[in-house]
């Protein structure tokens, strides 16, 4: 009886698991939506729309540029700009236009694709003043301490000032760009470079619930040792934009949906509110936003000693040669060169080193050789 009772529990057990299947939830996210990227500024050149489709969420893919778009902008005292398409979905307004504070301005798109052209328009946003940033700079951080023959490793954290005086604007937002200079080891050809890095994350404060609109020691970004940056010279410009506390609630809302882990019922993109309908179908989402800002600027320059900076080079020399012929095969296409040292007669042979990785001996493979307009050289 008691083998037969086992047989009988393993052959249930097998019953309830072959009837388990994989549990899929119901999203409304299967259809493709449109996603708007846009920000309009009072400065010139700095004002783009980026259109997209999204894709079902299943697929996890990053959406897809949507291009041949018809792409306007309005205001509240009747001008209208029309956008030209620089690249595929990224959308440009006529290259003089800066817009101006206190005034509003409404964004219009239409999908022109014939028999599914749809339009879509935001609510009219007023473009609010924004005051100068304060100040920028650094505070060298001590990452391991030092110790007898040892310097320890430092790191740099980067702070921000502002504050707004005439209590006009009291959500911020802050994106920056960091550039920095590239020296390789060897004395080459392409042997100085720049290169640049835009912000990804989120970087907002509201001053609303505050008796002053003073924002004091707020963190831009931290730079370890285990990057190049810091090596020679670094550069990092910082825009500050102006809110409402719409906008400010959906950069909120966004920010916290990238910096939670992502569950079953985390919140997802088309739970965030928008401020772009689409006019045939009003019950349908759009993701993103459109942003209208003033913006300023300010940029710093970083040239100090800091210890304990990972060198990306120093396993670059491959193989080394001493004398031999002036050719040697597969020169530049496989190997490059590093160290060439003509011989001297009846004296030392020419001597020279090269390398497996063209990174080492082209700086361009990482960044640029030409100088950015803004690089001040040290005198």
């Amino acid at each position: 009886m008691k083998t037969l009772s086992f047989f009988a529990l393993v052959l249930f057990l097998l019953l309830i698991t072959s009837c388990i299947a994989q549990f899929v939830p119901e999203i409304n996210e299967e259809k493709q939506l449109l996603v708007v990227q846009g920000l309009i500024t009072d400065q010139p050149g700095n004002s783009i729309i980026r259109l997209s489709k999204s894709l079902p969420v299943v697929l996890k893919s990053a959406p897809r540029p949507l291009g041949k778009c018809l792409v306007s902008l309005s205001d509240d005292i009747g001008n209208n700009y029309i956008f030209s398409e620089t690249l595929v979905g990224t959308y440009v307004p006529p290259p003089l236009f800066q817009g101006v504070i206190s005034r509003s301005y409404t964004l219009h798109i239409n999908t022109n694709t014939g028999f599914n052209s749809l339009s879509y328009e935001s609510f009219p946003v007023e473009m609010k003043p924004v005051p100068p940033i304060d100040s920028i700079y650094y505070v060298k951080t001590v990452i391991e301490k030092p110790a007898e023959f040892y310097k320890g490793i430092n790191g740099c954290q980067i702070y921000l000032n502002t504050h707004d005086p005439e209590k006009k604007c009291s959500y911020f937002r802050w994106e920056y760009s960091e550039t920095w200079a590239l020296r390789l080891n060897f004395d080459v050809p392409n042997h100085n470079c720049w290169i640049s890095n835009n912000s990804k994350d989120i970087f907002i404060q509201s001053t609303a619930s505050l008796s002053e609109d003073v924002i004091k020691s707020l963190p831009i970004t931290y730079i370890t040792n285990a990057t190049d940056r810091l090596k020679t010279k670094y550069s990092i410009s910082v825009n500050q934009y102006s809110m409402n506390e719409d906008e400010y609630n959906y950069w909120d809302k966004l920010k916290r949906l990238i910096e939670q882990t992502g569950g079953l019922y985390d919140l997802v993109p088309s739970s965030i509110p928008s401020n772009l309908w689409c006019v045939e179908f009003p019950e349908e989402k759009v993701l993103g936003y459109f942003s209208v800002s003033a913006v300023s600027t300010k940029r710093i320059f970083i040239k100090d000693n800091f210890e304990g900076i990972i060198d990306p080079y120093s396993d670059c020399v491959s193989s080394t040669l001493v004398g031999g012929p002036d050719y040697i095969e597969g020169l530049g296409v496989t190997v490059w060169t590093l160290f060439d040292t003509p011989p001297i007669p009846f004296s030392s042979p020419r001597f020279r080193v090269f390398t497996k990785t063209r990174g080492c001996a082209d700086c361009t493979v990482r960044g640029t050789n030409v100088k950015p307009y803004f690089w001040v050289d040290d005198k």
